[in-house]
């Protein structure tokens, strides 16, 4: 586990956009932010200049990556996940999950695996491969090198809806 990084998993595309927006309002850069979410419609790879080498992205991840004005700037991939079927990764997760140009390919040890290899730890990993498998979105940020405050990073995530195994989902005032 990265004590650099800080995640959350969101339960609906809205609230990863807010927290997204806000992170990157206050100043985090988008190399730093990585997503996650089902790819329900299919598959869109990018070659790493934002363009899009193929069609089908699913809405929820290009979404909160659009919505928050920063999807040209991360890369997305299409993963097949074993077990888990397809998912959109975009951000420093969907470059480490696929080696060199980012692909569609099958992700080895599943999306638990993965999200232990972003550095998330064992406990967190679990709960957001079922949280991920039912809908939601999962986000993090590396704040090793950020000029923000990783206590305000956790704040910014929980505020919006965002949860983890060990902080349960905040009521959210709608």
């Amino acid at each position: 586990m990265s004590k650099n990084i800080i995640s959350a998993v969101f339960d609906s595309r809205s609230e990863a956009e807010s927290a997204v927006g806000e992170l990157r309002g206050k100043g985090i850069d988008s190399a730093k932010l990585s997503v996650i979410g089902r790819d329900e419609d299919g598959a869109t790879v990018t070659d790493g200049s934002g363009e899009e080498a193929s069609e089908g992205l699913g809405d929820t991840v290009k979404g909160a990556l659009g919505g928050a004005g920063i999807g040209a700037i991360l890369g997305v991939a299409a993963l097949a996940i074993p077990g888990v079927g397809p998912l959109a990764a975009a951000g420093a997760i969907a470059g480490s999950a696929i080696p060199g140009a980012a692909a569609i390919g099958a992700v080895a040890g599943g999306l638990t695996g993965m999200l232990k290899d972003h550095g998330v730890s064992d406990e967190d990993a679990k709960y957001y491969e079922g949280r991920i498998n039912d809908g939601g979105i999962f986000v993090s940020v590396d704040a090793g090198e950020s000029n923000v405050p990783a206590e305000t990073v956790r704040e910014i995530l929980s505020r919006n809806g965002g949860h983890n195994a060990s902080q349960p989902r905040m009521a959210t005032a709608q």
